[in-house]
């Protein structure tokens, strides 16, 4: 089942002011940034950085994703592991708040987001 317009809008404010606060400096953002793209229910928030091989190019790292099952309403959490897919998180695999699955990867207590 589909997002509502609002839902959409709800989660466009809450991970970009996320983004926005979690940013690195303005004068270090050529090296390394941070942004985030919506899909369906999902948002995913990935690093930007410029490709080792040729510097003129970037590339895309992932960092986290979260799915909103509506049927549930909760927000899934997942990671990627070194095999390159999504994993849930098991130490707070969902939760009914967006805000706080915003707080759990910002806080990454185990290392698996940010590193």
């Amino acid at each position: 089942m589909a997002l509502s317009e609002f839902e959409i809008r709800r989660m466009q404010k809450l991970v970009g002011n996320f983004i926005e606060a979690t940013r690195p400096a303005p004068h270090i953002r050529d090296k390394l940034d941070i942004g985030f793209r919506i899909s369906d229910q999902s948002f995913e928030i990935y690093e930007i950085r410029p490709r080792w091989d040729n510097p003129a190019k970037t590339m895309e790292g992932p960092v986290a994703k979260a799915t909103y099952v509506k049927s549930k309403k909760i927000w899934k959490l997942f990671w990627m592991r070194a095999d390159l897919k999504w994993h849930s998180y098991k130490p707070f695999p969902s939760s009914s708040s967006l805000e706080k699955i915003l707080e759990i990867i910002d806080e990454d207590a185990h290392g698996c987001f940010w590193g």
